[in-house]
């Protein structure tokens, strides 16, 4: 399930330009679809913190 090569492609995707390219030169429909999928990418953000911060203080960081 984890697939840190998904998130890398991601992060390019966004800071080379590609996204805001698309944004500017695309439909509105295609707009639409990349402001839900940054909402959505948002919304997992939350529970990516939510989760790393019960792994760390109520797991236990290994060590």
């Amino acid at each position: 399930m984890l697939k840190p090569e998904y998130l890398e492609k991601l992060e390019l995707y966004m800071t080379s330009g590609d996204m805001q390219f698309e944004f500017d030169n695309g439909t509105e429909e295609k707009r639409f679809e990349i402001l839900e999928f940054l909402e959505k990418l948002m919304d997992v953000a939350e529970i990516a913190d939510e989760h790393a911060t019960k792994l760390i203080f109520k797991g236990g960081m290994p060590g």
